[in-house]
């Protein structure tokens, strides 16, 4: 007769058999993007495809510590950072109160949602031009670009998330004599946060294609200046290496975000 296995010993194989998965996946994970990179290294080496346009990753690793090493690389990043930083807060505090105003108060949301769904379909980019003659060619036409780019997806999520709410939850608020602050700090804005999350998500996502098409037209530095010079003189490695930056940082702000997720929603 077959031994009955214990609780301890099912939970212990249950868990084992999680762990395994979960290590499956991350082994997947990092495995992906190496494969990618030791096709292009044998496609480009081998000739199959031409190396002028698409030079091997390991050469491009090259030119990334040479630009490193001269230091013009760490001051692209700094700049390119800082206005993603400042540019990113501009966007999202704003459209975070405005759009805890909107799901709270049907009036405000009846007056803001107009301008918001007028303005919302125009690239911020086509604003540039506009941008640059208010705010000038300076640092505060980068930032208030990315902002702009930042605030719509995410008050349009705040938006949602509030209204979203269940109405018992309102309900028992006001009827506990919740004042205003209360309905902001302790209703609004936790019952959100799921659906602002994602509106913020995207929004760092959109603030870096914005960054590198603000800086391609009217900058002197950053990443996007990296790549649009790069490209404009043939300097194809270069232009890749900007490439790659943009990608890293995109997947470093993604899983941040996705780790303050966690934190503030561990059910989730």
């Amino acid at each position: 007769m077959k031994a009955h296995k214990s609780p301890f010993e099912t939970e212990k194989r249950e868990w084992q058999k999680e762990q395994r998965k979960k290590r499956a996946k991350t082994i997947l994970t990092i495995f992906s993007p190496i494969f990618l990179l030791l096709i292009w290294e044998v496609l480009s080496r081998s000739g199959l495809v031409d190396a002028r346009f698409f030079p091997p990753p390991t050469s491009i690793v090259s030119t990334f510590f040479t630009l490193l090493i001269s230091g013009d690389l760490f001051d692209h990043i700094n700049i390119s950072l800082f206005r993603i930083f400042f540019g990113f807060l501009l966007g999202v505090i704003p459209a975070v109160i405005i759009g805890l105003c909107m799901g709270l108060y049907a009036p405000v949301r009846h007056f803001v949602s107009p301008i918001i769904m007028a303005l919302m379909p125009i690239p911020t980019l086509a604003l540039l031009p506009i941008i640059l003659i208010i705010f000038g060619i300076g640092e505060v036409s980068k930032v208030v670009t990315i902002a702009g780019s930042v605030f719509f997806p995410v008050v349009i999520n705040t938006v949602a998330g509030v209204i979203s709410i269940e109405s018992i939850h309102l309900d028992v608020a006001k009827n506990y004599g919740a004042g205003r602050r209360d309905f902001f700090l302790k209703i609004a804005l936790p019952g959100a946060l799921p659906v602002m999350l994602e509106g913020i998500q995207m929004g760092q996502a959109i603030a870096l294609l914005t960054i590198v098409a603000a800086e391609m037209m009217g900058a002197r530095s950053g990443i996007g200046y990296l790549i649009w010079t790069s490209y404009s003189a043939f300097l194809l490695k270069e232009m890749f290496v900007g490439l790659i930056l943009i990608s890293f940082f995109g997947y470093l702000f993604s899983l941040i975000l996705r780790g303050l997720q966690k934190k503030l929603l561990p059910w989730r």
